[in-house]
């Protein structure tokens, strides 16, 4: 299949009830951060972009949003195929993006280069979507804060090992901030930039 027909396939088939589960879904992921979320809404992006990512995307994005693709993602039919179904715009400018993916195995240096939204407007930020390799097997991470009740584990893998550092500059700039969406195949972790992170210790 050709990059302009791949771009013209795979969206839901029911825009409106397919988005509303998903956004369900995503909700209900960043109340509860680090738990889990299987999308359960047929859809199939184009290679290289995972399931999750694909179905999170059609369900927050439209031709109102800026989106950015890291590098590799954008010589693919990914941008033809989120643009064909959603409208959203593409940028190379991280600090205009609403949304942002990341390709599992890129290198994430910090999160400050993205919308980090305004002390009266601090939605008006980007949404980072990190895919991974495995959301499990990887380094452990304690998260607490709202949502949580006491301690919430996660082990992603593929996450670079100063990522809790980048997580702490993150949280000392709230109410401003970006927010992450970990995703890998089917499945998606959330994490609102209230969430703390640390490393668990061997």
């Amino acid at each position: 299949m050709g990059v302009k027909a791949e771009a013209l396939t795979g969206g839901f088939s029911d825009a409106v009830f397919d988005s509303q589960r998903v956004f369900k879904k995503l909700m209900d992921g960043m109340a509860r951060p680090g738990t889990p979320q299987t999308i359960e809404t047929a859809v199939a992006p184009p290679a290289p972009l995972a399931t999750a990512t694909g179905a999170v995307l059609l369900a927050l994005c439209d031709h109102d949003t800026p989106l950015w693709l890291s590098s590799t993602l954008r010589k693919t039919a990914v941008p033809g195929w989120v643009g064909f179904h959603t409208g959203a715009i593409a940028t190379e400018e991280k600090g205009a993006a609403q949304f942002a993916v990341i390709e599992a195995g890129s290198t994430i240096a910090s999160f400050g280069l993205f919308a980090q939204g305004s002390q009266e407007y601090p939605d008006r930020s980007t949404t980072v979507i990190i895919e991974l390799p495995d959301l499990d097997g990887g380094q452990e991470l304690s998260l607490s804060g709202p949502g949580i009740r006491h301690i919430n584990i996660i082990s992603p893998s593929g996450l670079p090992e100063i990522f809790p550092r980048l997580w702490a500059e993150n949280n000392a700039i709230f109410p401003r901030g970006v927010d992450v969406i970990l995703t890998c195949a089917d499945k998606f972790v959330c994490l609102p930039r209230t969430t703390r992170i640390k490393s668990v210790e061997a």
